[in-house]
């Protein structure tokens, strides 16, 4: 059977019962792969030796019902040289900054060196931002991205104009709702001047979509194919529907439309290497197309009544 190897976070960062990555590790594991995990720490490129990696064993279960997870335990570390019949998968989460980016240049510079499989490809990680792969789509939210104060300004005009009476900022390379920020139009320009501070650069910025009250929507697909669509509702009087934070989720089912639209972005991003992607999703329009950590997938298996990991290889 084939070898995996999981690039994963500290699993001091990790909620163990229900990542992803673990879930990922596990299925692999009792399909009878050999798997490991390895950490940045363990991580080096050398240009004048074979590809190899301390890697670590592990144990652990999968509830049959729920996909969550049992046990997850470290056990034995062992050094291996990696082949082109291996698969490394990067499952670091953002934020995508310069720390993020030496990853991704490493993980070229193994593929090149060992001829490894990486999943998701570093080359189109590197190349598609997950918020503007969504907003260069027909099917997308009036967005506003840039450190510009000119820019914003106009672009807050524009919006005055349609009666857009709320905001939302957020960093460009944050995940799980971190950084977001719902302001009124009078307050924009000042909140703006601040999280660009904060931030050391661009924002993006967008009108208030209300239907968030009624729930976001989460779909993961791999390699083209819808693999379940969960629809994640926030906490009562909360905007923010993230799992992460409180928020509830239940089975759902994607319009054609938005199917189609999916498939399309799917298409796109195969080209370069892309097939792990998880979409969230605001009414009709698609707000980011997550490549880097696509996650979720414990709670879509447990909606879905299946563990949707076993198609994912």
């Amino acid at each position: 059977m084939a070898r995996h190897f999981l690039l994963i976070d500290p699993l001091d960062k990790l909620v163990l019962k229900k990542d992803s990555s673990i879930l990922l590790a596990l299925t692999l594991q009792e399909s009878g792969h050999d798997v490991f995990v390895f950490f940045e720490s363990d991580f080096a490129y050398n240009n004048r030796s074979k590809t190899k990696v301390v890697a670590t064993k592990f144990t652990g279960s999968i509830d049959k019902e729920t996909s969550y997870i049992n046990d997850f335990k470290l056990t034995d570390k062992v050094e291996c040289e990696l082949h082109h019949y291996d698969t490394l998968h990067m499952r670091l989460d953002p934020p995508f900054d310069a720390r993020y980016l030496r990853v991704l240049w490493m993980l070229i510079a193994w593929q090149e060196q060992s001829g490894i499989k990486v999943v998701n490809s570093p080359r189109g990680i590197a190349l598609h931002n997950e918020k503007l792969a969504a907003y260069a789509r027909e099917k997308s939210l009036h967005s506003f991205v840039g450190a510009s104060l000119s820019g914003f300004e106009s672009y807050l005009l524009e919006l005055k104009k349609q009666g857009v009476e709320q905001l939302i900022l957020k960093p460009l390379d944050l995940f799980q709702g971190y950084g977001v920020e719902k302001v009124s139009m009078s307050e924009a320009t000042t909140a703006f001047v601040r999280k660009v501070k904060e931030a050391g650069g661009a924002l993006v910025a967008q009108p208030f979509d209300s239907s968030v009250l009624e729930g976001e929507i989460r779909s993961i697909y791999w390699k083209g194919r819808e693999l379940g669509t969960i629809l994640k509702v926030p906490p009562k009087g909360q905007y923010l529907a993230n799992i992460a934070q409180g928020a509830s989720f239940s089975k759902h089912e994607l319009s054609a439309d938005l199917k189609k639209e999916c498939e399309d972005i799917c298409l796109e991003l195969h080209r370069d290497g892309v097939d792990w992607i998880a979409f969230d999703i605001l009414g009709d329009n698609i707000s980011e197309v997550n490549i880097t950590c696509p996650g979720l997938l414990v709670e879509v298996s447990k909606a879905m009544g299946e563990n949707l990991a076993k198609y994912i290889s």
